[in-house]
Formats: C-alpha cells, structure tokens, sequence
C-alpha cells in the first residue's frame, strides 16, 4: 500500500511539473496590430494582440506615467501566442487623442471613463487587468464599475496602499491637490521635462547597468512631453492623485470581498512605490501570489521575460 501511494505522489508530482513546463514553453506571438477607437468622442489609441476566444483570456495592459502602450512593446510577444492581450494608451498619452488641458480637467476618473468604453466598445467581457503606476488608479476604478468583468489582477508596481509611500510621496500627493501655488505648479512642470523623464524615471533604477535600459524608453515619452499641453496634463494628473490615496481604502474592501486572483511582480527597487506596498496586497488577498524582483518601477523594461513566465503560470491556474 505505501508503495502505491508513493506511486501516487510521484505520478501526480509528475503531472504538475509536466503541466508547469508546458506552460514554460515559447508560444510563436500574434502579429500586434495598432487601432483606435472612439470612446466619448475621442481616438483611444491601444495595441492589439491574439484573438479573443473562450480558451484565450483576455490580458488588459494598463500604463503609467509618463509612458504608454509602448512600455508593453516586449511583453505582448511573450504573452499574444497563448493569451488576447490589449494595451491602451490613456487620454492624453501616448497617441490617443489629447484634449487641450485649458477646456478639459484631466482627472483619474475621466481616464477611466475612456478604457472602460474602450472596453465595453470591443465587447470584452472577462479580463485580467495589469496594473502598473497610474494604471492602478485607472484599474481600479474600471473592476470597480463592472465587477463580474474581474477574472484576475497583476500588479507590477502599482500600488493601492499607504505602505507602499514614503511618507513624503504622501504628503507630496496631498499638497499637489491643494496647492495651486506657481511654484508648486513649475515644480510639477519641470519634472515633466525631457531630462527629468530620463534621469528621475527610467536611469535612477538601473545605476551601473544602464545598457539594459532601451533608450527609446525616454524618446518616445519625451516626444509626447515635447508640447506644453502634454505636459500640463500630468500636471493635473499628478493634481489629481490624491484622490486615488482617499479611495485605497475602497479598493481594498473592494479586494477583500471578491478575493480575485492576484499576481504581485514588482521591482523591490522601486522608490516610489515601495515593495513593501506588494507585501500589504497579502492582507486583503492572503492567497495572491507575490514575486519581489531585482528591478526597479519599470520592471518589464529590466524582466520581461521573467515576467512573462510568472504571467503565463498565474494565467494557466486560472484555466
């Protein structure tokens, strides 16, 4: 009898490890198209890869400052064989429509707005939501709205809790809502600035090791910084960021009542939003899983690779 039973375990050790590296396996990527689509009487702009079907779930990638779409470009392949992956880019990023900021108060709420029409244009009807950076707030806010659409959330670096700031990155929110000040405002300004977006974004995380950082990163972000109106639109997002530290408290009793799988993969060097932010996800979601990785805020421009496997295994659990 022990004999069986160890005939047992090891069949069925046997079988979860088969199933893992067959999971592992490289699957040829969809050709990623490139399309737009009117949400609220704007182009939203979002990458497009794989085809949805009941067997291919549908992977919504969701961006942060002061990127777009572009910051998925090497994880789409790595995902669009198995999986439908879409990628928008915000309004007023990247190349979705970008409204003058003098007529139109630029706030998370009305991000969210646009991605959840783009969503509900497309008919998507289940997702997993990626969220990094201000894709958080957006995320949150689109589960939020629909949440029989939620079938998963990967957070890499987009936080939804205080113990993911320092407590300066807090008080910073705070007076970015409530100081209207023209120093305040410059300092918001010149932080979008070409050399600022460079330095203070995508080189402060990777010191000594910069050749792994693609300087397209910075070029394409600056070629849509280049124009004032660019700029002033993450200035009234950075205005506006307080209410997403006001709302934490939502999301996470949002979290706590539909418990839905959760991926953490996050860069332990972030120095904005901490890895202990990752760690505070497991109080609310004590099943998630949680991968702290030797990378910065920008993780998948150091790992895709390493990401795109921790996806594919979260993904194929799901199934």
């Amino acid at each position: 009898m022990k004999i069986v039973k160890l005939c047992i375990t090891a069949f069925c050790f046997g079988l979860v490890f088969l199933q893992a590296t067959l999971a592992q396996e490289a699957a040829w990527p969809s050709k990623t198209e490139y399309r737009y689509q009117e949400v609220n009487g704007n182009r939203i702009f979002y990458r497009e890869a794989g085809t949805i079907s009941p067997d291919r779930p549908t992977v919504v990638l969701l961006h942060g400052y002061p990127s777009s779409s572009h910051y998925f470009r090497e994880l789409i392949p790595l995902l669009s064989g198995r999986y439908h992956v879409i990628a928008p880019d915000n309004l007023g990023s990247g190349y979705s429509d970008r409204p003058d900021p003098k007529e139109t108060t630029y706030t998370f709420d009305l991000l969210a707005d646009h991605v959840d029409g783009l969503l509900k244009a497309l008919e998507i009807k289940q997702a997993v939501f990626f969220i990094q950076d201000f894709g958080a707030p957006v995320g949150f806010r689109v589960m939020m709205r629909d949440p029989s659409r939620l079938k998963g959330i990967i957070a890499q670096n987009g936080n939804a809790y205080t113990e993911g700031l320092l407590p300066a990155t807090e008080k910073w929110f705070q007076q970015a809502q409530t100081d209207r000040s023209a120093g305040m405002i410059k300092g918001m300004y010149d932080y979008t600035g070409p050399e600022s977006v460079k330095q203070n974004e995508y080189l402060r995380y990777v010191k000594e090791k910069e050749h792994i950082m693609s300087p397209d990163t910075w070029t394409h972000d600056n070629n849509f910084l280049r124009a004032e109106a660019g700029r002033n639109v993450q200035v009234q997002l950075f205005q506006d960021y307080n209410t997403n530290l006001k709302a934490y408290p939502e999301w996470q009793a949002f979290m706590k009542e539909h418990q839905p799988p959760t991926l953490l993969v996050w860069g332990k060097h972030d120095q904005v939003f901490l890895a202990a932010g990752a760690e505070a996800f497991l109080k609310d979601l004590p099943n998630a899983e949680l991968h702290l990785l030797d990378a910065g805020h920008f993780a998948i421009e150091e790992k895709p690779v390493e990401i795109a496997k921790y996806i594919i295994q979260f993904m194929e659990g799901l199934q």
